[in-house]
């Protein structure tokens, strides 16, 4: 049986590359991630969870990680990823995550949206939210990418 995490940070970071895959990877060492192995997962954060932005995770760990991301090679196109937590009173929090060619406001109100959907469906009250999100115009290849990393 896997650990349930203890800590968790969320990032958002946009950065250009040579090729799509060095955009995506240098949008991940922006947001401060970019030296782990990424294992995406769905949406729960476990209840008794601490936020630290200043968490440090080991080069090479594998990193259980709620994303998302665009990554698009026609210049002058905005994009934009954002990811949110919606958080209970006493029980576990709820992550959404969301990328598209839209602005940085435009994905923050999906989020937005998405959580108070998530916590309605879940009939549970939604205490608070806490969102990031970043808009990146493309150059040449750029991507946009939002996160929730957790960690033990």
């Amino acid at each position: 049986m896997l650990p349930t995490p203890k800590k968790f940070k969320i990032v958002a970071a946009a950065a250009e590359g040579s090729h799509k895959l060095t955009a995506f990877d240098n949008a991940l060492l922006d947001a401060g991630i970019g030296n782990v192995n990424l294992v995406r997962i769905s949406s729960i954060l476990p209840p008794t969870a601490e936020q630290d932005q200043d968490l440090f995770l080991p080069p090479g760990s594998l990193v259980p990680t709620a994303y998302g991301s665009i990554v698009c090679d026609e210049p002058g196109t905005r994009i934009a990823a954002a990811v949110g937590i919606g958080f209970s009173k006493d029980t576990f929090g709820v992550i959404m995550e969301f990328s598209g060619v839209c602005s940085k406001e435009e994905a923050e109100e999906k989020i937005a949206s998405m959580l108070k959907d998530a916590f309605e469906n879940r009939n549970m009250p939604l205490v608070k939210t806490e969102i990031r999100a970043v808009e990146h115009t493309v150059e040449s290849t750029g991507c946009a990418f939002a996160a929730v990393a957790l960690w033990y």
